[in-house]
């Protein structure tokens, strides 16, 4: 259920400590350059591949990809079955049906775009009908878009009914809010749209759909990283995060971990709580612990193109 919000919604959202540019990008860049010792990066690769949401979003999606892909997603490497299940796997609405005969009973989650995705731009009644279906066709995640127009306009309210009526619409089944930070214009906003979304029910917030340049960055996730860190001291409840797009290679995915660590803290390094969006990620996660294990890359051939 959606909390109140106390007093103007624009009043509040507007209330917020506002962002601080420069001293994000200064710390968004100084964690960069942290690493993680040979020790423990290990767990941290295993860490990471189970954070995965393995994504085809595709226009060109068959039903021949999408169960190869939850094939994939059950067991990432058919040769060492050491390797841990990905978080879950995302598809369009269409392909949930054939996800979920195939995952059935693997624990990996499966999530589903919704509400017009990836620009939102259709009506409240096809929105929710598009959440409905994913829900029934067996999606335990729904990944939402917001209505950037209505939040840039200053119509918050009308974001704040549309994500509590998506999230009424699908009962049980985790709701992730998508910001598409890189229309956001600010960091301010970001921040804004991060405690909008949170107030009003989501489960996760979300960067990007993937589809807008530029998608998840350091700083961007570094601003709604606070934000959950915030609303739980504040409300008692925790909210996770997913950076999706543009997150290609295990650096940029341990850079990602630090940072959870370093502004959210550990209670977030978990994949119930930080989830990575990706579509080629996993296969260098892959290699880099091929590496770790045999001193070799087994190379790119080695594993299914995602």
């Amino acid at each position: 259920m959606p909390d109140t919000v106390p007093g103007s919604l624009r009043a509040y959202l507007h209330g917020l400590p506002g962002v601080d540019q420069v001293g994000v990008h200064r710390r968004a860049a100084d964690l960069a350059t942290r690493s993680i010792k040979t020790t423990a990066k290990r767990r941290a690769i295993d860490l990471a591949i189970r954070m995965v949401d393995l994504t085809t979003l595709e226009g060109a999606d068959t039903p021949g990809k999408v169960r190869a892909l939850a094939s994939k997603a059950m067991r990432p490497d058919p040769a060492d079955p050491t390797v841990p299940p990905v978080a879950a796997l995302c598809v369009y609405p269409d392909m949930v049906s054939v996800a979920a005969q195939r995952l059935s009973g693997s624990g990996v989650g499966l999530a589903s775009v919704a509400t017009g995705f990836p620009s939102g731009r259709t009506s409240p009644e096809v929105k929710l009908a598009d959440t409905r279906m994913a829900v029934a066709a067996g999606a335990t995640e729904i990944d939402m878009v917001i209505d950037r127009g209505a939040f840039l306009s200053g119509d918050y309210r009308k974001v704040f009914d549309e994500i509590a009526a998506v999230k009424d619409a699908c009962g049980e089944t985790h709701l992730k809010v998508i910001l598409e930070t890189g229309e956001l214009v600010s960091y301010d906003n970001v921040r804004r749209a991060s405690w909008l979304a949170m107030h009003a029910g989501a489960d996760f917030i979300k960067t990007s759909t993937g589809k807008v340049t530029p998608a998840a960055t350091l700083p961007v996730t570094l601003v709604m990283l606070e934000a959950v860190r915030d609303y739980l001291a504040a409300t008692g409840r925790r909210v996770g995060v997913k950076p999706a797009g543009g997150i290609r290679t295990t650096k940029d995915a341990m850079r990602y971990l630090v940072l959870v660590k370093e502004v959210a803290g550990e209670g977030w390094l978990d994949p119930a709580w930080f989830r990575l969006g990706a579509s080629t990620l996993l296969n260098d996660l892959l290699m880099q612990r091929t590496k770790l294990n045999t001193g070799h890359y087994a190379g790119p051939d080695y594993y299914t193109i995602d």
